[in-house]
């Protein structure tokens, strides 16, 4: 199972999105969806592209979702902005 990573886009540099992963900032394709995305929108993120951009509404409840599955395995979320 492959599993993408919700993230914050910083910035967008033509079809390359800055994303911060929790505090890991990464360049991102982001042509490879048809969503119109700009700073501040979140997306999910897998092999280097955006998967599709998590609408506001759903913010909350991804990054929550995704967090329980951090700690389940053993990471803290908060942690991994620190180091």
């Amino acid at each position: 199972m492959c599993l993408g990573l919700p993230g914050q886009i910083i910035e967008m540099k033509g079809a390359i999105a800055v994303v911060d992963f929790y505090g890991l900032r990464k360049d991102v394709r982001a042509d490879t969806t048809e969503d119109v995305l700009t700073a501040g929108d979140y997306v999910i993120a897998h092999a280097g592209a955006v998967v599709r951009r998590v609408e506001p509404e759903e913010v909350f409840g991804t990054l929550g979702m995704y967090e329980m599955v951090l700690a389940e395995a053993g990471e803290d979320p908060i942690l991994l902005q620190e180091s």
